[in-house]
């Protein structure tokens, strides 16, 4: 099998052809290889944290006991297990500084965090802009909750202001509020032009938020193209080992991060200590495990672009891809997943092909050691922009098994469609 190698993203960098952004960008990306190996070191000698558990927390003195709820719950002494715990902290503030925002907040899963995102912002009669690629659960927040409250909820196409597209700034009225972004969809993967997005908020003073679950902070730094929230899903690769549900928000400045605060405590958001400290230590692996699934998902993309059974793979990192120039302008590196775009396969030959894998699994979520094949309906997934692609789409997880035996397991599945 052809061996492609994995592209650098140096070469385009910098748009005056020299490599200076592109040896910036490897400096950064060396340091947070480091500093991830120290993110959260309690001192005294010990490289992990504890996990400290707790709901009660006791205090020495009355006055302490008074003026508990009224410190600064970002930095101040700890005051109920629910609010806060040293674990939770320590992850909180390593997002947070991995993100370059000024603090972050955990909460129970990734759509636990797009809620309290949306939610901390709104109100009855405001209008909300969320990418028409969305991972599928935003859209049900959008639709059900947030229209029980009165909040108007507009698709948006994700290619907007490309392409001689007319710009977001078409669609902001006088109530909109909030504009939520996801680059690439997780789904069918078009990619953002979050700088533009965001410069036309700003000037309205509208709050833009984004879920970066598939880049990961190590490969898509948000705050640094100036959105105000941060969505991560720590379900996925930053715990990377698809026994842990937990989210996480963190916010550009300390406004909108007790803005954030307030509302999960109001809702009565919080994290597991123990999932913390899973998340704690899967972010010691995650450039690794980032470096190993990368190179596979790109190795297997351009594998499949030479087989006849697949139309089209959607990578934002292939250069074919519609949203490589944006990929390579503001993202750092990729992660493992993408999607398929078959030629069009009966519901039969689909399941003897999926059935069929030995090293794929079906099964919901990504961004664990195990990979994933799964089929996706795009046709129901969207309003705005309507999936015009013929075909069969499928989304694939790279994991951690050899790569050969992920392209031997592919290529039989390819030969079961036919028999």
């Amino acid at each position: 099998m052809q061996d492609p190698e994995t592209p650098d993203h140096d070469d385009a960098a910098s748009p005056d052809g020299t490599d200076e952004v592109g040896r910036l960008r490897r400096t950064r990306a060396e340091t947070i290889r480091t500093d991830l190996t120290r993110l959260g070191r309690p001192g005294h000698g010990f490289v992990n944290p504890a996990i400290t558990r707790a709901s009660t927390v006791t205090f020495e003195t009355v006055a302490e006991f008074e003026d508990a709820l009224s410190c600064d719950l970002q930095n101040g002494p700890y005051t109920y297990g629910l609010l806060d715990t040293p674990t939770e902290r320590s992850l909180a503030q390593s997002l947070a500084s991995l993100d370059g925002a000024d603090g972050g907040i955990l909460v129970e899963s990734g759509l636990a965090a797009v809620g309290v995102a949306l939610l901390a912002f709104v109100e009855q009669g405001d209008h909300v802009l969320m990418v028409d690629s969305c991972y599928g659960p935003s859209r049900i927040i959008c639709d059900g909750l947030l229209a029980r409250l009165g909040v108007e909820t507009e698709y948006y196409d994700p290619r907007i202001g490309q392409d001689d597209r007319p710009g977001i700034e078409t669609l902001l009225r006088e109530n909109t509020r909030m504009v939520f972004m996801e680059s690439p969809g997780s789904v069918t993967f078009e990619m953002q032009d979050v700088p533009a997005i965001t410069a036309a908020c700003r000037e309205r003073e509208i709050v833009t938020a984004i879920d970066n679950t598939w880049a990961t902070p190590l490969g898509f730094r948000p705050v640094e193209h100036g959105v105000d929230v941060v969505v991560h899903a720590l379900t996925k690769y930053v715990t990377g080992h698809a026994d842990v549900m937990l989210g996480a928000l963190t916010a550009r400045t300390r406004p909108i991060w007790d803005r954030l605060k307030t509302t999960a405590m109001d809702l009565g958001h919080g994290a597991s200590p123990d999932d913390a400290w899973l998340a704690l230590r899967g972010l010691r692996t995650l450039a690794v495990r980032l470096d190993a699934q990368e190179a596979a998902a790109l190795r297997i993309a351009r594998w499949l672009q030479t087989r006849p059974e697949v139309k089209r793979v959607l990578h934002p990192g292939l250069p074919e891809d519609p949203g490589h120039a944006i990929f390579k302008r503001d993202f750092d590196r990729g992660s493992g997943l993408f999607g398929i775009l078959l030629h069009d396969v009966d519901a039969t030959s689909l399941a003897r092909m999926l059935e069929g894998m030995r090293y794929f699994s079906l099964g919901y979520s990504w961004g664990g050691f195990e990979s994933l094949l799964i089929p996706q309906h795009p046709l129901t997934e969207r309003t705005a922009t309507p999936w015009t692609e013929t075909g069969t789409l499928l989304r694939a997880s790279i994991g951690l098994e050899s790569t050969e035996h992920l392209l031997s397991d592919l290529e039989e599945g390819l030969a079961r469609l036919r028999s």
